[in-house]
């Protein structure tokens, strides 16, 4: 993104933070057993196209970052799901957006008897938290505001510890932007003329070393200039792969209700057939998002461990 576009969407939210934009305003209706203690003031400027806070499925004492926090509405329904042992942290680039995070946060931890939630400025392409931090990351409407998102998915990566996962919301094109679009800068703060096609955000996460993602929900966001914007929800997994790959006899059986599936490292898994498979591959199957799709077995005395990339005997082997 150039930073005369990165400007006009920070002087654009910075406006929202004291004006409240209705169009902007996120579509999904919270239920006053999650935001009866969040002030007014700032559920009115509770901007996205989602709910992913909600479908993240996030458990007591959870740590968990969500990018683009604006007025911190997704972080205080955080505190209220992480309870008392958690921690939520937010990160935004606009300062109005800040303070006005800032000023709710202390009403939040009276209104909850605990204060989990902290407020950071900072970049998604450059997020201001250590290595495997967190357990889970959110975002609400805020990846496609930046230029470079697959150095922000890269951060996303970097920041989840092994096993962590994200759930976003975000706008998609069903085709190709125009460059008319790209450059209305209105259309920026819009969430329209930076959105990307569904099938290149999907593959950006891909490429950045999530596993097992999937769209959860779509819904049509907006339709310009004949080009129709969905808003999706997306989930990715992160898992940090051994060394080596070890088979010691364990197979996947594919349950249905497809005749075959392949998974994101190649394999395929005919419906009902035994399919051997290596350590890291059989406890992702045992996990979600697979759980359920998988009858993952063991067969004691198959033999001894043996590094897939060094077969007995010489030869090859595919690793997983």
């Amino acid at each position: 993104m150039s930073e005369h576009i990165r400007k006009k969407v920070h002087d654009f939210y910075a406006k929202a933070a004291k004006e409240p934009l209705r169009d902007l305003c996120c579509p999904v209706t919270y239920s006053p057993e999650y935001t009866s203690h969040i002030p007014e003031d700032v559920l009115k400027i509770s901007y996205g196209c989602g709910s992913p806070v909600m479908e993240a499925d996030i458990k007591e004492g959870e740590t968990v970052l969500d990018l683009g926090s604006g007025g911190g509405v997704d972080c205080f329904i955080g505190a209220r799901l992480v309870g008392p042992s958690g921690r939520i942290t937010g990160v935004d680039m606009t300062d109005d957006m800040l303070l006005k995070a800032g000023e709710a946060k202390k009403a939040v931890a009276e209104n909850l008897g605990y204060d989990v939630v902290e407020f950071k400025k900072g970049l998604l392409e450059d997020i201001p938290c250590g290595d495997a931090a967190f357990d889970l990351v959110i975002s609400n409407c805020v990846i496609n505001l930046s230029g470079d998102k697959d150095r922000v998915f890269g951060e996303m990566y970097r920041v989840l510890n092994d096993r962590g996962r994200f759930c976003i919301a975000d706008v998609v094109a069903e085709e190709d932007v125009p460059e008319e679009i790209r450059s209305d800068t209105r259309l920026w703060g819009e969430c329209i003329a930076g959105a990307m096609r569904e099938d290149e955000f999907i593959r950006t996460a891909l490429d950045a070393g999530f596993y097992g993602l999937h769209v959860t929900k779509r819904d049509l966001y907006r339709v310009v200039e004949g080009i129709r914007f969905y808003s999706i929800t997306l989930k990715g997994y992160k898992f940090k792969k051994g060394k080596e790959c070890v088979y010691k006899g364990q197979y996947a059986i594919y349950n249905g209700p497809f005749s075959s599936v392949h998974d994101d490292d190649g394999h395929e898994y005919p419906v009902g057939k035994l399919v051997e498979v290596c350590t890291d591959t059989a406890e992702k199957l045992k996990n979600p998002p697979y759980r359920g799709l998988f009858t993952v077995i063991e067969k004691d005395g198959e033999g001894p461990e043996t590094p897939c990339c060094e077969p007995e005997g010489g030869g090859s082997s595919p690793c997983c």
